[in-house]
């Protein structure tokens, strides 16, 4: 991909071959952390959590998926027009959403929004349906 080949020649991005079984594990722990996110009686902040790792783990299978590997978990999500063809709004609301993630990771503040909440979680169901669709690793 040549998007994605820029940015390893700008070492954004590593070129690394696919594992399938790094990608299987990538693909379950999404699955687990998004299932969960839905469990009844979790606050926002649990929810958020948890469907902000469930993302991060389908987009990081996403870009695994076609070689390539990042230490920035912004760029995984801005990859993801690349990756999974995730339209830019889409994936601008996983950024807005891994900036609300660093607010509480960093500085202890974090304040969901219930809209914000569920576009990320439809998003992330989404991107599951879209790395799912992937082929086979071989």
């Amino acid at each position: 991909m040549k998007e994605l080949d820029n940015l390893v020649k700008i070492n954004k991005l590593k070129q690394e071959p696919v594992d399938a079984k790094e990608f299987a594990g990538m693909v379950q722990a999404g699955d687990i952390k998004l299932k969960d996110c839905q469990i009844n009686g979790l606050s926002d902040d649990s929810q958020f959590s948890l469907a902000y790792g469930a993302a991060h783990a389908f987009s990081l299978a996403a870009l695994r998926w076609h070689g390539y590997r990042s230490d920035s978990r912004y760029l995984v999500f801005q990859c993801l027009q690349h990756t999974v063809n995730l339209s830019m709004a889409e994936w601008r609301v996983l950024d807005k959403c891994h900036n609300m993630r660093n607010l509480a990771e960093y500085e202890g503040h974090l304040d969901v929004n219930p809209q914000l909440l569920r576009e990320l979680i439809s998003i992330t169901q989404t991107l599951q349906r879209l790395v799912k669709a992937l082929p086979p690793v071989v």
